[in-house]
């Protein structure tokens, strides 16, 4: 039945059918309010004439267009509006653009789950698209889904070859992988194509860091921040690869001033540890440590969780574990030499030295441990993994692999490889609780951004050590501490362990020109000191429940 124009509006509204979505209101003035920039005035009246009129995808579009332009959550109207307009080009991808807006706003907000699930949703419904494609590779890096993340940014460059974007993207994901080469030439793609983006200055400072040349590193840096001085990247790279004194003022007031204003989640906590590394070096540890304890807290927010119960009985499953399924599916190889420990324990400094060695290659850290842990089958695993090392390392007599959580997968790796060798790197448990407390890891390893969960893992990692030390693996215990102060003693025992003659170059490891992305990069280059050992008394009054760690009888002999 039709309203008449003085009688109650059927919307509910309560105002007369005249005053309401009896209005003369046509789709064409809607269009021209959103065209004149009056985006508030046209959702008021869409909104209006839909409780009227609910099945007309014209007015959910107006109305979806009007909630984007005023950065409103549109997609609900933007959905409708391509449910009832299948043939509309424009609704599809208005609803595919609001998808990438809204998966972008998630990142920067840090709920990266909700950001993949968005994007991911664009890209299905229009995977024609590159620029959905480079929104779910970034997502996809930070979540450390490297090789989906280098699939997204290879279909971006297949529907559009100058995305300079997806080829930076790919550029990390190969670095991440330990494809130096490879990152280098995407990243030189990008350059062609951008030869002024401090996006893209920014990362070849870093694969030229990677490879030991930090004073073209950064002039790169600072060559972003003349293009863009408010590039917080810049900032945090030119402090990750020097020792920041009080004459870096300028560098400071940067820092400072980008930290006033709004910025994304990730860029504030990357500012927070550049930060705070500055207070450390300059000797303010009070100012040093606030600014650590705020990029975990905010680092956090990424929405990772430690849980620890969950941890203790992982630690316990695999001490129980039997690999006797392994005894047909063995290797004979003694190529591999596995680098444990904990994080930021000197493992990276283990493999430089070791791999300055003639008949030595560094692979890296060699993501591959953790997910062999669960394969139903052991069957080719041993295989399979000689296969990885060799094409990131070469061939060679040994080849490192210094992953140090390697140390959960312990003994599956000696039933895979009975005949390869185990270094166990040790260092004080402060100073490699603080350095990892005090190192960004992209909200990887959830442990790292709590001083009690810092703790409790610490001490399940030493649990699950003395059960390796029980059953005999073959395992070289070297002290961080031991190492720095004389070199040449535990290389040499290093190095007859794994079954290499002496070769003097290892004591020059700062010149090897490898590449090295780790968070150690900077430090393996440098000739070795002992700045860094006993660190945590600067800070002793902050540490509280790692204190335990010192109790008597759970330090090393």
């Amino acid at each position: 039945m039709t309203s008449g124009r003085n009688d109650p509006c059927p919307c509910g509204s309560g105002r007369k059918y005249k005053h309401c979505c009896g209005s003369v209101v046509s789709t064409e003035s809607l269009i021209a309010l959103l065209i004149s920039g009056q985006a508030p005035e046209a959702e008021r009246l869409s909104a209006q004439l839909l409780r009227g009129r609910p099945e007309e995808g014209l007015l959910w579009k107006i109305l979806g267009v009007a909630q984007m332009r005023q950065q409103k959550d549109a997609l609900p109207a933007l959905r409708r509006a391509a449910e009832l307009l299948p043939q509309d080009t424009e609704s599809r991808s208005n609803l595919v653009d609001e998808l990438i807006n809204y998966g972008n706003r998630l990142r920067a907000r840090g709920k990266r789950g909700e950001a993949l699930a968005a994007l991911q949703e664009a890209v299905t419904r229009s995977p024609m698209r590159p620029d959905a494609h480079v929104s779910l590779g970034r997502v996809q890096l930070e979540a450390r889904r490297i090789l989906p993340a280098a699939d997204s940014f290879r279909n971006a460059i297949i529907r559009q070859p100058d995305n300079v974007a997806a080829h930076l993207g790919l550029a990390t994901a190969f670095r991440v992988q330990g494809s130096a080469s490879e990152a280098m030439a995407s990243c030189e793609r990008a350059l062609a194509l951008a030869p002024h983006s401090p996006d893209v200055l920014v990362l070849l400072g870093e694969l030229r860091a990677d490879r030991g040349e930090f004073a073209e590193a950064q002039q790169l840096f600072e060559r972003a921040l003349e293009l863009n001085p408010r590039f917080a990247s810049a900032y945090c790279s030119i402090a990750s690869h020097r020792r920041l004194t009080t004459d870096d003022s300028r560098w400071l007031r940067g820092v400072e001033s980008l930290l006033s204003s709004q910025l994304a989640l990730g860029e504030e906590v990357q500012l927070r540890y550049a930060l705070g590394k500055y207070f450390d070096e300059v000797g303010d540890y009070d100012s040093a440590f606030d600014h650590y304890r705020q990029a975990n807290e905010l680092t956090q927010r990424f929405g990772g969780r430690y849980d620890a119960n969950h941890f203790s009985a992982l630690v316990s499953r695999i001490m129980d574990r039997s690999f006797d399924t392994l005894r047909d599916a063995f290797s004979e190889s003694d190529v591999p030499v596995f680098i444990i420990g904990m994080p930021r324990s000197g493992t990276s400094l283990a493999e430089q030295i070791l791999a300055s060695h003639a008949s030595v290659s560094g692979a890296g850290e060699v993501a591959y441990w953790d997910k062999a842990f669960d394969l139903p089958s052991p069957v080719g695993l041993a295989e399979e993994y000689l296969q990885r090392i060799h094409e990131r390392a070469g061939k060679a007599t040994r080849i490192t692999d210094k992953m140090p959580a390697n140390f959960l997968y312990a003994g599956l790796i000696h039933a895979a490889f009975p005949r390869a060798k185990f270094i166990h790197m040790q260092r004080h448990p402060l100073d490699t609780c603080l350095s990892i407390y005090f190192q960004e890891f992209f909200n990887v390893s959830p442990y790292a951004n709590d001083l009690n969960h810092l703790a409790h893992y610490y001490g399940e990692y030493r649990r699950l050590m003395a059960h390796w030390r029980r059953v005999g693996l073959p395992l070289l215990e070297v002290p961080y501490e031991g190492l720095v102060a004389d070199p040449e003693l535990w290389t040499r025992r290093m190095l007859e362990f794994i079954g290499l003659p002496w070769d003097p170059r290892c004591l020059q490891f700062h010149d090897n020109a490898r590449a090295v992305i780790t968070a150690s990069r900077w430090q393996v280059r440098q000739k070795i000191n002992s700045r860094s050992v006993g660190r945590w008394r600067n800070y002793e009054k902050h540490l509280g429940p790692l204190l335990s760690l010192t109790e008597p009888g759970t330090l090393p002999g």
